[in-house]
């Protein structure tokens, strides 16, 4: 009688591109259920707090804008349901740029797992930070911030946001609390979720600061200025990812970090320490949103200070790793000259011929050894 072996195949590992395309599957059903309830009327008032956004406010026409009436609003408890309705867009959204661009390009290129990472944590900021700095940069035009610096700090509190405005608020909001979740759907190694970590709470820290305190003319600006400097950092390491002797980008990066902080620095110091310093009102009112007073504006003032000093620190390290690297990399090689030993050994690798080689003259060859004897 025949004794059946068990079976020792381990059962199927699933691949990551189906695990990702299966949480992306259950995040669209989720919108979905938000979309659908919509539909009717018994869902649509819970519904619609997610999906559209919340605390409009309309003005009445004016002299100078006689035709229409102005819409602005203003941000409450209930931007968190439209946050978090945005952040699973933000979800689908990565998972559709990971499968349709990053992982086809990842075939046909055949990165090791290092590079496969970095690769897909560029590709995915770096079209974040193009969409995000072209959409701020159209409203800074719309609403004339570049013609008129001096609306970062004018009449102040800034607490009506115009559409355009509030929704570029929550959608900053949605896309870096959506990072949180990717950590786990993109499989982050250990040691490198310290590192996301930290820059997804600044990011996080800073952008609902601005919001919440009405800073929100100075954040737009600061946020445009970082996009782009960081921009131009993650497609340059794209295109050093295809080609490793591309290092212009890099090059033109550090100067427009550097000169980024600079900005940064200047344009808070200007509206914080001397627009709002100089302001008439500076009482502390919760019920009209004026923060604009000293222990605020030293906060405020504190906070970006670290954080820039925080980036360059960083920025330092990188390039004097960086700067290591090249060198040794290039750095000549010396080589020993030979160094010819005394006695025995040196005679029988005279008599040999070079390198130990016999030669055609073989004087310690057994045939002249037995001529001899004779």
């Amino acid at each position: 009688m025949a004794i059946r072996k068990k079976s020792t195949k381990s059962p199927p590992v699933l691949s990551h591109e189906f695990v990702l395309q299966n949480h992306a599957d259950i995040v669209s059903c989720v919108a979905m259920v938000f979309l659908l309830g919509l539909m009717f009327e018994i869902t649509a008032k819970a519904s619609i707090i997610f999906v559209t956004l919340q605390y409009n406010v309309t003005l009445p026409a004016t002299e100078e804008q006689a035709t229409e009436s102005a819409s602005l609003y203003y941000y409450g408890i209930k931007d968190l349901a439209t946050v978090f309705f945005y952040m699973l867009v933000a979800i689908i959204i990565h998972a559709i740029i990971q499968e349709y661009v990053l992982d086809k390009i990842n075939r046909r290129m055949h990165f090791s797992k290092t590079k496969h990472s970095k690769f897909n944590e560029s590709g995915q900021l770096s079209a974040f930070y193009l969409f995000a700095c072209v959409w701020g940069t159209f409203i800074l035009i719309s609403e004339n911030y570049i013609s008129d610096p001096t609306i970062l700090w004018r009449a102040y509190p800034h607490n009506l946001m115009t559409f355009q405005m509030k929704f570029f608020y929550i959608s900053q909001l949605a896309y870096w609390l959506h990072a949180f979740p990717e950590l786990y759907f993109q499989k982050t190694k250990k040691e490198d979720i310290p590192r996301q970590l930290v820059y997804i709470g600044l990011y996080l820290f800073h952008i609902a600061g601005a919001y919440l305190l009405n800073l929100n003319h100075l954040g737009l600006v600061l946020l445009v200025l970082h996009y782009f400097v960081e921009f131009l950092f993650h497609i340059s390491r794209l295109f050093y990812f295809s080609d490793e002797k591309y290092q212009k980008g890099f090059s033109l990066w550090a100067v427009l970090f550097v000169l980024g902080r600079l900005l940064t620095l200047i344009l808070s110091v200007l509206t914080v320490g001397f627009g709002l310093a100089r302001a008439e009102n500076q009482k502390l009112d919760f019920s009209t949103g004026n923060f604009n007073v000293l222990a605020v504006r030293i906060a405020v003032l504190a906070s970006i200070c670290i954080t820039q000093a925080f980036m360059m620190w960083k920025f330092i390290n990188f390039q004097l790793r960086r700067w290591r690297e090249h060198s040794t990399f290039q750095a000549p090689v010396v080589k020993k000259k030979p160094t010819v030993t005394k006695g025995r050994s040196s005679r029988k690798g005279t008599e040999n011929g070079v390198n130990g080689t016999v030669t055609s003259n073989g004087a310690d060859s057994p045939r002249n050894r037995k001529e001899k004897s004779s």
